[in-house]
């Protein structure tokens, strides 16, 4: 199994490049990344804006030999273009049949989510709470194809709209909390302090 994780964003919102911003002893992309150990064999990393910090960042984290997965770091120079073109470059480079794809600034889902997320059949498995959907979500081969012959102008909800989506209910509010802007890391700096 593998995971895309999108980071080519303006953090336009945040003022800040957020995805190098500390919580706790590692930064937000960091969190987000190990979430993946133990799960997935590879985590890709697509980067856009600021790719250089995030490169070097990656760099760091595989040079420390602390995780069982390959990380790669993909850049994706139509970046600008939105979500949707980091999202297919992303798949561009998967090798395995199913992936989890998440936004690299929701650091606090629970490991164990995604544990459970990996056991779900499915084309589509999306994480739940309290009846709202959120990352990161499971994909299936299926999907993938799908996801690489849209028009690079779509989004992924009009291609996950022709699948049949399979929800998972699961006790972790982190899965709806990413971080757009300052009162949102102040928010997470406080869970996460818990």
């Amino acid at each position: 199994m593998e995971a895309i994780i999108l980071a080519a964003g303006y953090s336009s919102r945040a003022n800040t490049f957020k995805m190098t911003l500390p919580l706790g002893k590692m930064t937000m992309i960091e969190h987000t990344v190990f979430k993946f150990e133990g799960i997935c064999r590879r985590v890709i990393v697509v980067a856009g804006f600021q790719s250089k910090i995030i490169q070097a960042e990656i760099a760091k984290l595989s040079s420390k030999n602390a995780y069982s997965f390959q990380i790669k770091f993909v850049y994706n120079e139509d970046f600008n273009q939105g979500m949707f073109s980091s999202i297919q470059k992303g798949c561009s480079e998967l090798t395995e049949p199913t992936f989890f794809i998440t936004p690299g600034d929701c650091p606090l889902v629970k490991k164990d989510t995604i544990h459970l997320l990996a056991k779900q059949e499915g084309n589509v498995v999306i994480p739940s709470f309290n009846y709202k959907g959120g990352h990161p979500i499971k994909l299936s081969s299926e999907v993938k194809q799908k996801i690489l012959e849209t028009n690079p102008e779509s989004n992924l909800r009009m291609v996950l709209d022709g699948f049949e989506k399979k929800y998972m209910n699961v006790d972790d509010p982190g899965i709806l909390m990413d971080v757009d802007t300052l009162e949102d890391y102040q928010k997470a700096i406080d869970y996460y302090k818990g």
